[in-house]
């Protein structure tokens, strides 16, 4: 039996407040989840030998024991005694250290697949408890709508988001999350906002002529220990700034995302800021090495494969 061309997409996190910390060192966080329309893609073929063996590009330098994908396999076949195992291909398209969380994408898309595949029957929330052994960011996904989250970004509730589309800009820098966290520089101690705060401010805050003038929402408090960490980030949020436009990191950086209302009206302004890059910085190292056009998804492609 196969799965080919499961698809695992990326997050945004619409806000990031960080509202204290934990005697277990965990933080505790509010944030809106969002499902954007890049993608990995992973395909599964089950092996009768028990083995979980994985190939694909994007994997250079990694081990298996550290794959997310394989340690997600691994995780299921524990946690439900099958004898089962998988030959996994995956494509990689989401970068690493980005904030756009494609390696918990991968071990959520990887569990939800093969419990379909293997038939191991796990529901949401059991599925949902196996990846949280994985990775802080892994339930969100298996979750599967766009989501207000609190505690350690593991409680959810759902949220309705409008049809906005964004561009996604990679600066030249990756991030390392647990350096951002144990960060000195690091504020802890955000107000809490109540959800049906940030919805009425959604209702509020209409996007004008396709784009949303007032801002965003709150704040992303990794920010300013991002930026003082890495300065060509910083150098690429005050560069779109200087295009007229609000941008924001995602998550813990380094990828920054402009809100659009149409996917036509993110493509123009994609075009424009390439073309803006290649007469600023005449053969300089870019300040922007990569830009996506994605829309927001309302549905993690996989959220009906599984029972609730």
């Amino acid at each position: 039996m196969e799965l080919h061309d499961v698809p695992a997409p990326a997050k945004i996190n619409l806000f990031l407040h960080v509202t204290g910390r934990r005697s277990d060192g965990y933080h505790l966080l509010q944030t809106a989840f969002r499902f954007i329309g890049v993608y990995d893609t992973l395909s599964f073929d089950t092996r009768r030998d028990g083995q979980v063996v994985r190939e694909g590009e994007g994997l250079s330098g990694l081990a298996a024991e550290d794959d997310l994908v394989v340690r997600a396999a691994r995780t299921l076949q524990r946690a439900t005694g099958t004898h089962q195992g998988v030959q996994i291909r995956y494509t990689k398209r989401i970068p690493s250290g980005a904030g756009l969380g494609g390696g918990s994408s991968d071990a959520a898309s990887t569990l939800i697949a093969l419990n379909r595949l293997w038939g191991t029957g796990l529901d949401r929330q059991q599925l949902m408890a196996l990846g949280s052994t994985l990775g802080a960011d892994v339930p969100v996904f298996i979750y599967g709508q766009p989501a207000f989250a609190t505690g350690i970004g593991d409680v959810f509730a759902p949220l309705s988001l409008p049809d906005n589309a964004y561009v996604v800009v990679q600066p030249p820098q990756t991030v390392s999350t647990a350096s951002v966290f144990s960060s000195p520089d690091l504020t802890r101690d955000s107000a809490c906002v109540k959800m049906l705060f940030f919805t009425e401010w959604l209702n509020k805050n209409e996007p004008l002529n396709g784009y949303r003038e007032g801002g965003f929402f709150g704040r992303n408090d990794l920010e300013p220990v991002v930026f003082a960490k890495y300065p060509q980030i910083q150098a690429a949020a005050r560069w779109l700034g200087q295009q007229g436009v609000n941008a924001r990191m995602s998550g813990s950086g380094a990828c920054l995302f402009v809100e659009f209302v149409t996917i036509a009206q993110a493509a123009t302004f994609q075009a424009r800021i390439f073309g803006n890059i290649d007469s600023r910085e005449s053969g300089n190292v870019a300040v922007i090495r990569n830009a996506w056009v994605c829309p927001g998804l309302h549905d993690h492609p996989l959220r009906h494969w599984i029972s609730s």
